[in-house]
């Protein structure tokens, strides 16, 4: 029986993609920060570990933790909706540090696993804001982007080792993605802004186009077939993107 470990389990895309691997009957170890919260079911082939993918100390306590996994699924991230002008740079950084940085901490704990078995699946779910970038977005969408050109340079290096790595490009969707980022919004909008800001949010109030479901259905297939293309739009919005762009 195969193993997968998925970071940012306890709501959203992670949440699916976990129970979604579970009732395929592979093992799974869901991360996530507060472990003790976790909505998934108990069963015999799931294990929940604490997991910061901010702190290098908790990276490294729950890849020995887990031991070895045939898969790792880098899920895990924060959003940021804001005007660039008034964005503080800690805040770009902290952006970074999670949705980038994390990431890259998250693979280097595995690799060497990986690389001693000339084995390995590694998936990053970005978003299709690399396809088709949107206002207000620009910090968040650079993180995103930076992950996959970080993957795509990554994979030439790691194939000599029978290392697959892939992109997952989710569209809009009913996650907590808004949630998690009004707190970083520095205050809300400047007066010359505003009427831009209220224009774009208007758009964003139509119909979502990407369920979890999809997302978790894009993962299973990175990680299961082998020749299964690179970066993988989630959802008929970012299918759609990908198909223009």
């Amino acid at each position: 029986m195969k193993t997968v470990l998925i970071t940012g389990c306890s709501s959203g895309f992670g949440l699916e993609t976990a129970r979604y691997f579970l009732e395929r009957d592979w093992n799974v170890i869901a991360t996530m920060r507060k472990p003790d919260h976790s909505p998934l079911p108990a069963s015999d082939n799931l294990t929940v570990l604490s997991l910061d993918i901010d702190d290098p100390d908790s990276i490294r306590a729950a890849i020995e933790t887990a031991g070895p996994v045939d898969a790792l699924v880098n899920n895990a991230g924060i959003g940021l909706l804001g005007v660039f002008e008034t964005t503080a740079m800690a805040t770009v950084r902290e952006i970074f540090e999670t949705n980038t940085f994390g990431t890259m901490e998250m693979i280097q704990a595995v690799l060497p696993q990986f690389r001693e078995r000339k084995a390995g699946v590694i998936v990053n779910v970005t978003s299709s804001v690399t396809l088709a970038p949107l206002p207000l977005l620009s910090v968040y969408t650079a993180s995103k982007s930076a992950v996959t050109a970080f993957t795509q340079s990554l994979a030439l290096e790691l194939r000599q080792f029978n290392i697959r790595l892939a992109v997952i490009e989710p569209g809009r969707s009913p996650t907590r993605f808004s949630e998690n980022a009004r707190p970083r919004m520095d205050g809300g909008f400047p007066e010359a802004y505003a009427e831009f800001a209220e224009s774009v949010f208007s758009g964003m109030a139509e119909p979502e186009g990407t369920a979890a479901s999809d997302v978790a259905e894009a993962v299973w297939r990175a990680v299961t077939d082998p020749v299964s293309p690179m970066r993988i739009p989630a959802g008929a919005d970012a299918i759609a993107m990908a198909e223009v762009n």
